[in-house]
């Protein structure tokens, strides 16, 4: 066997035949959190990035806040429902290519399958990049390197998809559910502590900026 065959199986790991592709059908505990990992990753950053475009027009501006989320839901749900019908005509897989493919053409499914490419692209550099600064308030020596250790995720995760999703879906829904437990717990707090009367302002909300 050549080297570079034996190197791809190290990292890659062995090849499935055409015929057993079918057989790598994931069960729904591990592809619920593989391929809802884009929309959940959202969560991390959206609204932060939401308070910090209103903060520009000041306090009142926080007001449109609840607005915004009202529409986010609405494209959401928009979304869930587009993808069920999907699914229902399209049991056997596809994605947005073949529907769109199917009922518009050949040339239109190259568009949507460049544009989902570029969606994954964005995906991967704004959400690598929010983590990498989140861990880097905590851990100052992965603020010192940003770059590499962002760098360093990305060969990673790109790895891990490349060995395939079968083989890295339960280190994917590892995270994936323990970032839904942390944001049920986060909501519990707080109601917690609505309900007991207790003061939910930041330390830091009456800080100046000199």
């Amino acid at each position: 066997m050549p080297i570079s065959n034996g190197v791809k199986r190290l990292f890659f790991g062995r090849a499935l035949r055409s015929d057993r592709l079918s057989d790598s059908l994931l069960p729904k505990r591990i592809a619920l959190p593989v391929f809802a990992s884009d929309a959940l990753s959202s969560n991390a950053y959206a609204t932060q990035e939401i308070l910090l475009v209103l903060s520009l027009g000041g306090a009142s501006f926080y007001a449109f806040g609840g607005w915004i989320a009202a529409a986010v839901v609405v494209v959401y749900f928009t979304v869930v429902a587009s993808y069920r019908q999907n699914v229902h005509a399209y049991p056997s897989g596809g994605g947005d290519y073949e529907v769109v493919s199917t009922n518009l053409g050949q040339n239109w499914g190259v568009f949507v399958g460049s544009a989902l490419l570029i969606d994954y692209v964005l995906t991967v550099a704004v959400s690598i990049s929010s983590a990498i600064a989140n861990l880097g308030s905590v851990i100052p020596a992965i603020a010192e390197h940003s770059v590499w250790w962002a760098v360093g995720a990305i060969v990673i995760i790109t790895l891990l998809n490349l060995r395939g999703i079968r083989e890295s879906g339960s280190l994917f829904a590892i995270p994936t559910y323990f970032f839904i437990a942390s944001i049920f717990i986060m909501i519990g707090v707080a109601i917690f502590k609505m309900a007991t009367g207790a003061n939910l302002e930041a330390e830091s909300a009456n800080w100046e900026v000199v």
